[in-house]
């Protein structure tokens, strides 16, 4: 299943995202919080079969979010279904 970020409420200290299917059916959110030098990250879907697109979805975003500032650290909690998402790669950079 293909999902999408569908913008929910955008600042520039927070980031209310809907995580929808091709069907534009909601089947989840992200939030995004940002500080000083600090990225929080928190998002959950409701079905487990679309982890890896989660992943694919939410890496490259933070990647660029990142971009724009600098050696800012990103904290993340992230889980689909009930099992918690690591995205290390983006966290150690």
């Amino acid at each position: 299943m293909q999902i999408y970020f569908s913008p929910e409420v955008i600042t520039p200290e927070f980031q209310v995202l809907n995580v929808v299917n091709s069907a534009n059916k909601a089947v989840g959110n992200v939030a995004l919080l940002f500080d000083e030098k600090k990225l929080y990250v928190y998002g959950i879907l409701e079905e487990e079969g679309v982890r890896e697109d989660f992943k694919d979805l939410v890496k490259p975003y933070l990647k660029g979010l990142a971009k724009a500032k600098e050696g800012v650290e990103i904290y993340s909690c992230l889980y689909v279904g009930c099992k918690k998402v690591e995205l290390k790669d983006e966290e150690e950079e």
